[in-house]
């Protein structure tokens, strides 16, 4: 008996830590679903920006457990973001959300495929998919509601998320 209240002692500060307020990044269960459209004053987007809001999170775009994605907050004007011919390559034909788990089978941030479907990283991204594993990791595709042609490429084994642009099947 006195293992048992002592290893319930050990746990109750974990416990409380996963359920803060924010909580830790999702990493390893998907988000119900994708960020809403920014309404917000926009952030301005900067190199010198830190997205690590709280001790162990990643200092890249992630989500925590109340739905919250940190980072999606530059709004529909962000420069960085702007393709000139918004779905060049059509629509992403497969399906969305955290039912829709696919696999990475090679590539790297330039272009990168699942499912027979190819895909690139927005170039101010390339540093958020350093740690993601291209032949392995598992992903899931939600839609970007504020920059025309982009989706958000969520890595369940990190609990980040990047910006990526379908390049075709």
């Amino acid at each position: 008996m006195g293992f048992v209240s002592v290893l319930l002692a050990l746990s109750l500060p974990a416990y409380a830590q996963h359920h803060e307020e924010g909580g830790r990044p999702e990493g390893g269960r998907a988000p119900s679903h994708g960020p809403a459209p920014y309404h917000g004053q926009p952030r301005e987007a900067t190199p010198d920006h830190h997205f690590n809001d709280k001790p162990g999170h990643p200092d890249a775009p992630h989500v925590h457990p109340n739905g919250q994605w940190v980072g999606h907050d530059t709004g529909r004007d962000d420069p960085h973001y702007h393709i000139d011919h918004p779905w060049e390559h059509g629509h992403f034909p497969g399906q969305f959300g955290r039912s829709h788990v696919y696999h990475l089978e090679g590539g790297d941030h330039d272009r990168f495929r699942f499912g027979g479907f190819f895909f690139g990283v927005a170039p101010y991204d390339f540093a958020y998919c350093d740690g993601w594993l291209w032949d392995s990791d598992q992903i899931v595709i939600y839609e970007d509601p504020d920059h025309d042609g982009w989706y958000l490429a969520y890595n369940m084994r990190l609990g980040t998320y990047i910006h990526v642009q379908y390049l075709g099947s």
